[in-house]
């Protein structure tokens, strides 16, 4: 039972209608069928999937992450993981684990942590020069490498809260006007009731692009950090 609206991130909160296991099988179709393309004919689900994998290798070749061995398979897997996640967590009754800072965290952390120690196990010296632009003044050294130092720290949690921010505030308004929706359905009139709804459809399909747009936006900047990664 959900008793108020917040209930919904509680993945042990479970209804009658609940329709966890959509996740479960749409991970073990990923799974199966995402490289399946190696020794399958193509076919139309594998060329969807084929996708968001081509669009995150043209992005890949642009940064250093395509020097790194496995960086060209883990980001596509991880963009079209992310993306599934989102859109199925606009489905009613489906848990939704990217609006969760636990689920995002464990996404980012292992991915960024693993970059900085290849990087410093490479070449430590080259690492922490990062820490300080070249033709920066004597002067202004120690806190440059301070505050460097600092953006490098926050950036699996900057990476994690822009995620569950983004899709947990949606899943919120969306479940707010579907409350006042349901509640106005026999109370009002139907052009207010109309209205509303125009404005429910309206920002679920804001949300399916937030949802394409916030999977893009992870795995684009952890591509992006694979630019600091020792030579």
């Amino acid at each position: 039972m959900l008793s108020d609206i917040f209930s919904t991130f509680d993945d042990h909160n479970s209804v009658f209608l609940s329709s966890y296991w959509v996740l479960w099988l749409t991970s073990l179709y990923v799974i199966i069928f995402y490289s399946s393309s190696l020794w399958l004919p193509p076919t139309r689900p594998n060329i969807l999937l084929s996708i968001p994998k081509s669009i995150m290798l043209s992005q890949i070749k642009r940064t250093f992450g395509q020097n790194l061995l496995g960086m060209p398979l883990i980001l596509p897997s991880l963009f079209l993981f992310l993306i599934l996640l989102n859109l199925l967590g606009l489905l009613p009754y489906v848990f939704s684990p990217t609006a969760h800072l636990a689920m995002t965290a464990s996404l980012a952390v292992p991915l960024w942590l693993s970059m900085i120690l290849s990087s410093y196990t490479l070449n430590p010296h080259q690492t922490f020069s990062h820490l300080l632009p070249t033709g920066t003044p004597a002067p202004l050294s120690p806190f440059l490498s301070i505050i460097e130092g600092v953006s490098i720290t926050v950036r699996p949690l900057t990476l994690s809260v822009r995620l569950a921010a983004n899709m947990g505030a949606g899943h919120i308004i969306l479940g707010l006007i579907g409350n006042y929706l349901s509640s106005w359905v026999f109370t009002l009139s139907a052009t207010i009731v109309l209205i509303v709804l125009m404005i429910q459809i309206g920002y679920f399909l804001f949300e399916v692009g937030v949802s394409l747009i916030q999977g893009y936006i992870f795995s684009l900047l952890l591509s992006l950090y694979s630019d600091d990664h020792a030579n």
